[in-house]
């Protein structure tokens, strides 16, 4: 075949930019829809087989009881878990709220002040790999109020991640714009205020993604040190009592409550991360396939 028949047979190229841009429109709405149905078959194949284990060898309740028999417990003991859940759930959304306000002002402070920077950082870094388990004690003895030492456990959990990375965020500025800026003579707080923190927010809104997970286990981490039952009790203490009297249908019960109270802050975290990014930063555009 001659160059010219093979000109004259090849697809021109607009049928090929089409059916480019088709197929990149068929493997989008896969992933779309892969994206929630692979999750959900995952997790049926794993209740689906964790019922078969426990009805194939006959595992009593009090050892291991069925997804089935969970659900029911969490639907019977509704009551006294949902106020489990508030009271565990106050103390996480209050410390993360407080985590947010000390962790962002002492990131304002570090990024203009060196000297406040190299004083006090050590000792955050120091505060964020010391366990909380180890400090919760102490935290306890000296401290009156059940409710202030809880959220002090959970505060120290999830200050460091909003305290680290709005602090490179705010260094993180294009250094070309702030010298742009000091040519004109911008103030300290002009820079803060339009070039700084604008830098910072997507490094502000990923460290609030995982303080936000942080300051649930710090709460959960808390209720079991501090080991007070009664009216006003957490989650934590729920799966302690569930376990010293053998009521392993209600622990999990309270573990899968935990677990989805935590993907509930994480989703709704990564929503408002979305809201603030999608129209101008790079990690919330949408890009093609």
């Amino acid at each position: 075949m001659s160059m010219t028949d093979r000109l004259a047979t090849a697809p021109a190229p607009e049928a090929v930019f089409d059916a480019e841009e088709a197929r990149r429109a068929r493997m989008a709405r896969i992933e779309r829809v892969a994206k929630w149905v692979l999750p959900v078959l995952v997790l049926a194949v794993g209740l689906w087989l964790w019922d078969r284990v426990v009805v194939w060898n006959e595992i009593p309740k009090y050892i291991l009881p069925g997804p089935g028999l969970v659900l029911e417990t969490l639907i019977k003991d509704w009551p006294i878990l949902f106020d489990a859940l508030l009271v565990t759930l106050q103390i996480t959304l209050m410390a993360l709220a407080v985590a947010v306000i000390g962790g962002v002002g002492l990131a304002v402070l570090f990024t203009q002040s060196r000297w406040a920077e190299m004083s006090f950082y050590p000792y955050a870094v120091i505060l964020q790999v010391t366990p909380v388990v180890s400090i919760a004690p102490l935290i306890f003895i000296y401290v009156d109020n059940r409710t202030v030492g809880l959220l002090l456990c959970a505060w120290l959990v999830a200050f460091f991640p909003i305290l680290s990375n709005t602090t490179l965020g705010l260094k993180s500025a294009d250094h070309n714009l702030t010298d742009l800026m000091k040519i004109y003579r911008a103030s300290r707080w002009q820079r803060l205020r339009y070039l700084q923190l604008p830098s910072a927010l997507p490094f502000f809104l990923g460290g609030l993604r995982i303080a936000g997970g942080l300051s649930l286990i710090g709460a959960v981490v808390a209720e079991y040190v501090a080991g007070t039952g009664g009216i006003g009790s957490g989650l934590a203490f729920r799966i302690l009592e569930a376990g010293y009297r053998l009521n392993i249908p209600r622990m999990f019960a309270a573990l899968l409550l935990i677990a989805l109270t935590g993907v509930v802050i994480f989703a709704g975290l990564s929503f408002l991360s979305h809201l603030a990014l999608r129209k101008w930063h790079e990690s919330a555009l949408k890009r093609e396939t």
